[in-house]
């Protein structure tokens, strides 16, 4: 298997550090609002990656922060007039919701960072007991000059980066490009006791005292959105290597490019998103997870309704298909589907910087295939494409539930029933309407020797 690693900036081969064991962690939301489809993207992409993984028969270890102490969450709480915690885990709760709609489900564990303060205090301890951070008039920052490899990641050079990247350049600092590790405790603001000041944590420093406490001073896979590289993922290297003094932070970082509304990135700040919410009230959560897959991760993906449209009329292509295969052994014919070069086609798309939008060409390849000769298929073709096809949405998840395609299909075996009485009592005018009325609410009925069967519209 190879991976674009961002850090060398190229596709390399991987190795885990422990063979057959991975560590991988990937940075997860501040929780002060919905997420939006720019956020949702890279949770999706890693939970497929995640269990392409264990799909290979890796034992993955999956870690996700919660940032669940950030300004914008003190921000939020202050005009609300509530406590801060009353936003993080009002936001924690709709995010997991989603998540658990998305079916992302192979997250190993959730880490907020409140709930890692002694690790922080620890880090930021070591790097003042280092040289490499020092005091300034509101809280601990990290000294940047200090670190001679800042930079690495994003490719840039410390003499050329500009200041005030996340917050404006403070008289604190002794360089704009230090950033903070602790701030000092502020009226009304959430605090704790450290050596030498009641504060709260920095962004950057959170992650790398999850990441110490869970996988140790060096692990595998570190993922996140592209807008992280600098200045967040950069800080982390700095601090983790400042703390272990190996060469090493994680070994192979993996980034999601951003997400367009009209060719300009979706952010809240510019006041362009579209919620995740908004989204799955209009589409199934397998339609949003096919249109996050059906491109190259790494690329720029633009969005609109109508983009995500055509991305479900592809996806409803392969549930028909699945739907359709049913109870396999009903199948009568003797023609067999070549299927072996499809699926080693698929794993190698995957297997290459997991290529998923090259491997979802495959699959509907496939679909073709099969419905140009559904009719001839053999049991055992058939029962062949149908596990093929539960293997695929094992790791994309995007064929939705048996259950709730079970309900479609119990109501619809209800009415394909009461027509059948209508047409033996010759009442075709009523038969015809009913199937009219079934077309404009996205389902077709086809009568075939002397079964009608259904589907869903592509």
């Amino acid at each position: 298997m190879k991976i674009f690693n961002t850090l060398t900036r190229k596709i390399e081969e991987f190795h885990p550090i422990r063979k057959g064991k991975i560590k991988m962690f990937v940075c997860g939301p501040t929780v002060y609002d919905e997420i939006h489809v720019g956020n949702g993207r890279t949770f999706v992409l890693f939970d497929s990656f995640a269990k392409y993984l264990r799909f290979k028969g890796y034992l993955l270890f999956y870690v996700q922060n919660i940032t669940d102490v950030d300004d914008k969450i003190i921000d939020k709480a202050k005009d609300e007039n509530v406590a801060f915690s009353t936003i993080s885990e009002r936001y924690l709760n709709i995010f997991m919701s989603y998540m658990e709609r998305l079916r992302v489900e192979s997250v190993s564990l959730y880490a907020p960072a409140s709930l890692f303060i002694d690790e922080i205090i620890s880090q930021i301890r070591r790097l003042i007991r280092r040289g490499y951070a020092y005091r300034g008039d509101d809280g601990i920052y990290f000294s940047v000059s200090k670190f001679d490899d800042y930079g690495s990641l994003s490719g840039q050079k410390p003499d050329n980066l500009i200041p005030g990247v996340r917050k404006s350049v403070t008289s604190s600092k002794k360089n704009f490009q230090d950033f903070a590790l602790w701030k000092d405790m502020k009226p009304g603001e959430p605090w704790w006791s450290a050596p030498w000041s009641k504060g709260r944590p920095g962004w950057h420093i959170e992650d790398t005292a999850i990441t110490e406490y869970f996988f140790g001073y060096t692990y595998d896979i570190h993922g996140g959105g592209s807008d992280l590289i600098f200045p967040h993922h950069e800080a982390e290297i700095a601090q983790m290597r400042s703390i272990s003094g190996r060469k090493t932070y994680a070994r192979y970082w993996m980034h999601t490019g951003m997400v367009n509304m009209a060719s300009e990135k979706m952010s809240k700040s510019a006041g362009n998103i579209v919620k995740i919410g908004n989204v799955l009230s209009r589409f199934r959560p397998e339609d949003l997870r096919f249109f996050y897959l059906n491109s190259n991760y790494r690329n720029v993906l633009d969005f609109s309704m109508d983009l995500l449209e055509e991305s479900s009329t592809a996806r409803m292509r392969i549930q028909n298909l699945y739907r359709k295969l049913g109870d396999t052994g009903e199948f009568t014919g003797n023609h067999n589907i070549e299927l072996g070069s499809i699926r080693k086609k698929f794993l190698s798309h995957l297997d290459h910087d997991f290529d998923t939008r090259s491997a979802l060409r495959e699959v509907l390849h496939l679909t073709s295939v099969a419905f140009s000769s559904i009719d001839r298929l053999s049991p055992a073709s058939a029962e062949e494409i149908k596990r093929f096809l539960m293997e695929v949405d094992s790791i994309f998840g995007i064929i939705s539930p048996e259950k709730r395609e079970g309900n479609l299909s119990r109501i619809l075996s209800g009415i394909i029933a009461y027509r059948e009485e209508l047409r033996r009592a010759r009442k075709f005018d009523e038969s015809d309407r009913l199937r009219s009325l079934l077309r404009e609410a996205g389902i077709s009925l086809e009568d075939r020797a002397g079964k009608t069967e259904w589907s869903v519209i592509e």
